[in-house]
């Protein structure tokens, strides 16, 4: 993240988010103060499933289109939908729908990443103390 943001200093340039709704604000899938740490997130209010039809509309090569979602975290061929144990299409499926199979699932990964989605806390100071 400070390689990234050196190199966008350095060019006058901003530091731009990858996430969608569902990773961003769905459950929270990305590294705190990782790849959740940018100035401009341009397709954070856009489900998966968006972003692929805007790529392929785009002409996006199908290969990456069609590619398994990964975070590129690990050395293996694990993928997103095995870390986080439902497919984006049930994720979405369970953020837009309270009464889908998916939706207690949804909400336990929600609920354990949610600290990355809140601001972070402040301890406010009585002003009397200090004056």
């Amino acid at each position: 993240m400070v390689t990234l943001y050196q190199v966008a200093a350095a060019q006058g340039g901003l530091v731009v988010g990858t996430g969608n709704k569902v990773e961003d604000f769905g459950v929270g899938f990305y590294t705190k103060y990782g790849d959740g740490g940018v100035d401009i997130s341009p397709i954070a209010d856009l489900m998966k499933s968006e972003v692929i039809s805007i790529a392929s509309t785009l002409g996006v090569d199908e290969r990456i289109l069609q590619a398994p979602p990964t975070d590129g975290l690990w050395d293996d061929d694990r993928t997103d939908e095995t870390q986080l144990g439902l497919s984006y299409d049930d994720l979405e499926d369970a953020m837009e729908n309270d009464s889908s199979i998916n939706r207690l699932k949804y909400s336990q990964i929600r609920r354990l990443n949610l600290h990355k989605m809140e601001p972070i806390p402040v301890c406010k100071m009585p002003k009397s103390k200090f004056s």
